[in-house]
Formats: C-alpha cells, sequence, structure tokens
C-alpha cells in the first residue's frame, strides 16, 4: 500500500471513527448509569439471603420478581395497572388542560391574576390528603372522586410554570415586534407560546409526577382495584414483596411517562442553545 492511498483512506477512517465514538459514549454512559441500581440490588439481595433481615420486613429482589410474575400470569396485575392507568390519565388530562388554560389566562392579563391568583395559591398549600374526606363526601367513592383528586394535584405545576413562563418573556422581544408591526395573534404564536414553552414543558413534568402522587391517595378511598388498592391489601396480609411490586410499577411507569415528555421536549425545542452540562 503506497503513501497516496494511505492518504485518501485517511478522511473515511476519520468518519468510521466519527461513527464509532458516540456509540461508545453512549453504552459506556448506559453502563454508568446501571452501576449503581445493580450494586444495590446484588448488596439487597446479599442481605436476604444472609437473613439479616426478615423477609417479611424486606423480600429479596427475586421474592419480588417471583410475586410479580404470579401476578402477571393470574392476570391481576394487568387490571390493576389499566384501573390506575386510566385515573392517572383522566385526571392529569383534566388537571392539566384546565392549568393551562388558567396559567395562560392569569400570564396575559393583570386583572386576571389580581383576581384567580391569590385563590390558586392559597388552594395549591392544602394537601391531598386534607380534601380527600370532603372529596369522598361530595363525589362518594367512585371514580369521579379519584379523577378530581388527582386532577388537583396535576392542576398546579402546570398553572405556576405557565404563568411564570409567559411572564418570563423578554420585553425587549415585545419592542422587536412592535417594530415589526405585529399583530396580537402573531405575538402569542411567534413570541409569547414559543418563550414560555420550556416552562410550560417542565409543569408537565411535574404534573405527571403529582398525577401519580395523587393516584395513590386516590386509591386510598375506598377502592377496589387499582395499584394502591392492591399494595394496600398485600399490607394486611403482610405480603411486602406484592407492595414492592406495587411501588416499582409506580416508578417504572412515572420513567416512561417523564422520558415521553422529555423526547416531546427535545423535538419541540431544538432551537434552543442552552447549556447541556459537561462529561
Amino acid at each position: 500500500m503506497n503513501k497516496t492511498t494511505i492518504t485518501a483512506r485517511q478522511p473515511l477512517l476519520r468518519k468510521e471513527w466519527g461513527r464509532k465514538i458516540p456509540a461508545f459514549g453512549q453504552i459506556r454512559k448506559r453502563m454508568i448509569q446501571a452501576a449503581l441500581p445493580i450494586f444495590i440490588l446484588f448488596i439487597w439481595q446479599l442481605v436476604g439471603m444472609t437473613g439479616t433481615v426478615s423477609k417479611t420486613v424486606l423480600p429479596t429482589p427475586i421474592d419480588i420478581v417471583q410475586a410479580a410474575y404470579q401476578l402477571t400470569i393470574s392476570g391481576e396485575l394487568f387490571t390493576h395497572l389499566k384501573a390506575s392507568i386510566f385515573r392517572a390519565a383522566a385526571g392529569f388530562l383534566l388537571g392539566a388542560g384546565i392549568g393551562l388554560l388558567a396559567g395562560i389566562a392569569v400570564g396575559f392579563s393583570t386583572k386576571t391574576e389580581d383576581v384567580i391568583d391569590p385563590t390558586v395559591q392559597m388552594l395549591r398549600t392544602i394537601p391531598h390528603l386534607a380534601v380527600a374526606p370532603l372529596f369522598i363526601l361530595w363525589f362518594g367513592f367512585g371514580e369521579t372522586s379519584k379523577i378530581l383528586l388527582i386532577a388537583k394535584g396535576a392542576f398546579f405545576p402546570v398553572y405556576v410554570n405557565t404563568f411564570i413562563g409567559i411572564r418570563g418573556v423578554d420585553a425587549k422581544l415585545f419592542d422587536v415586534a412592535r417594530i415589526l408591526h405585529f399583530s396580537r395573534w402573531k405575538k402569542i404564536t411567534l413570541l409569547i407560546i414559543p418563550s414560555a414553552l420550556p416552562a410550560i414543558l417542565s409543569g408537565i413534568r411535574l404534573s405527571l409526577g403529582a398525577a401519580w402522587l395523587g393516584l395513590v391517595v386516590a386509591e386510598l378511598m375506598g377502592s377496589t382495584e387499582g395499584i394502591g388498592y392492591m399494595m394496600m391489601d398485600a399490607r394486611q396480609f403482610s405480603n411486602t414483596d406484592i407492595v414492592f411490586v406495587g411501588i416499582i410499577l409506580f416508578a417504572v411507569v412515572g420513567k416512561l411517562t417523564d422520558s415521553l415528555v422529555r423526547v416531546l421536549e427535545k423535538r419541540l425545542l431544538r432551537w434552543q442553545d442552552t447549556y447541556k452540562g459537561t462529561m
């Protein structure tokens, strides 16, 4: 192989390495992320096998997997999961939708802010458990009370972040819009909404988390199905492994929904040139 051939192949070699290095970086990143959970599971299993802690108090990961398998083949797990996902989704859509509309209305108008915001901020500090008995008295033990309780939790993060996002738009951009003779509609669609979108999406992520937290409280309100009910029923019979199955399910589904919003953020906020962190 002569010198000319080697020189000609150098750009091709650089391209090949350019493709391999990011792939290796992703694998390395995944290994680093998995290291701590694997270490925790190993220690957890070791503690359970040595009998240091009773399985009634802390079942081993293998016991939890076996319990999940039994619940899956019996169909019980999917029945409870389906009920919980329906409640969480319905409550989130209702609460986040109203929160978005209220946040937009308050963000655009100081008069609306004076009327609505003080009351909303006062209601925001009331815990779920404090209003759960009222929801039972007003709406009974059916699905309505559960969905409304979840909606209450999902409302506030979207409302607050939408309001902050709109009020956080740089005032200088409005000067530019005035010079370009933007109509009110163009100001909203081309200036305010894109500028407020990062805060709104952050509010949606927080709202999803609040919806899952509200779901746990809602399913303690006389439910006959759902992951929260399954966990409470297992607690009464000291089936701690099933309780852990419910906890892990909440964590996994919550993480999946959060990841979906993060993908949406990346697509909608591709125009952002922000600090991405360092290695």
